[in-house]
């Protein structure tokens, strides 16, 4: 008995010591901003840039803040973000970004043809609505984007992490998978719209 609670001791002795170790690599002893330190020969911890270092802000704000560096950027976005309809002319740089942006932030969902039926959905998520029902594909740009920018339903904001060009991209490229699903056939090339209706008249609806 007496030699059981040794050992018991012992362990939370060891135990206790752990804790204090894993407690001491959270709170390692680190420098501050002008104080003294024996690492360098000039006796400060603060360093000089190194020799044709540029400095250089990074975010909105700072960018924004000393009215030299970045003011073309901060106004471009907040005419994107005040724009009543789409800002930008529709390239395929623009739709190759939305397609970028959206399949991060909205594919999970949305899935890759935005039919509202992604992964995410698929393990119990709420199902958002199809872009494809008449509502959105007749829906102005500025209501898609206003919905990325802050939410809507179960669906959480993304103006925090998508800049204003961004969310405008992600339009273009919904506005191209709604086209993709809804195109009239006589609008589509002579090659396309001939393969596209012998697909209808034999039933095929996959393509080859």
């Amino acid at each position: 008995m007496r030699t059981a609670v040794s050992l018991l001791a012992a362990a939370l002795l060891a135990l206790a010591g752990c804790e204090r170790a894993r407690q001491d690599m959270y709170d390692q002893p680190r420098g501050k901003p002008d104080r003294e330190s024996s690492l360098f020969p000039d006796g400060k911890l603060s360093r000089m840039p190194p020799a044709g270092a540029v400095p250089h802000a990074h975010g909105p704000v700072a960018l924004s803040s000393s009215g030299r560096r970045g003011a073309d950027e901060t106004r471009e976005q907040a005419l994107a973000d005040a724009a009543p309809a789409m800002p930008y002319p529709i390239t395929p740089a623009l739709l190759r970004r939305g397609q970028d942006r959206y399949g991060i932030y909205c594919m999970p969902c949305h899935s890759p043809v935005g039919d509202g039926d992604g992964r995410v959905v698929e393990r119990g998520f709420p199902a958002p609505p199809t872009y494809h029902e008449d509502r959105l594909r007749h829906a102005p740009d500025r209501h898609i984007y206003d919905v990325i920018s802050q939410g809507f339903g179960a669906m959480r904001p993304y103006g925090d992490r998508l800049a204003p060009s961004d969310r405008w991209a992600i339009v273009a490229f919904v506005r191209a998978l709604q086209l993709s699903q809804h195109a009239p056939v006589d609008d589509l090339p002579d090659d396309v719209r001939q393969r596209a209706r012998r697909q209808l008249d034999t039933g095929d609806r996959h393509g080859p």
